[in-house]
């Protein structure tokens, strides 16, 4: 089923968390002139449809003593990248793992993992463990000095919602 103006409000409305409150949804459903059962309803289609992921809690992870955030890069032969790829994003201390393209004779890294933890030693001992597992030994772990910023890169923002949609995909040229 295509996406909707009302999904992507009700997207706008549930992205940044819901009220706690009993019943969140009521509040939300007022603001968009709805019954909530029907802001239940559509946000379970969506879900089906894998265009919500999940509902969860975003913990600052600072704030709770997660400070050793580090990207690790690495340099994996291009036969071996979706296999490594996928193996390394199997590991639950792994939080995101992509491929990006090298720049020739300026970087030669071309997966990337993030991994989060309390102590740098413990990082250190899951990049080893992720290492030797994938037998890749040329990477480099960039430790996090200082966060500016910290958003979702799947976020709605208000100009989308006069954006035609297909599928939850934006429609190009229109």
């Amino acid at each position: 089923m295509a996406m909707d103006n009302l999904d992507m409000k009700i997207l706008l409305a549930v992205q940044d968390g819901i009220p706690i409150v009993r019943e969140p949804f009521s509040t939300i459903a007022k603001q968009l002139g709805l019954k909530p059962e029907e802001v239940v309803k559509r946000l379970q289609r969506l879900r089906e449809e894998k265009v919500i992921r999940k509902f969860e809690v975003f913990i600052r992870k600072r704030k709770v003593g997660i400070t050793a955030n580090a990207m690790v890069v690495w340099m994996v032969p291009s036969n071996r990248t979706q296999e490594v790829g996928e193996f390394f994003a199997g590991f639950k201390e792994v939080t995101h793992c992509y491929e990006r393209r090298t720049v020739p004779d300026k970087w030669r890294y071309n997966l990337y993992t993030v991994i989060h933890g309390f102590k740098r030693k413990t990082v250190k001992e899951v990049v080893k463990r992720l290492s030797d597992a994938s037998q890749v030994e040329d990477y480099l772990i960039l430790f996090s000095v200082k966060e500016f910023v910290r958003r979702s890169s799947g976020r709605v923002r208000p100009e989308d919602l006069r954006t035609p949609r297909t599928n939850g995909r934006l429609l190009s040229g229109t």
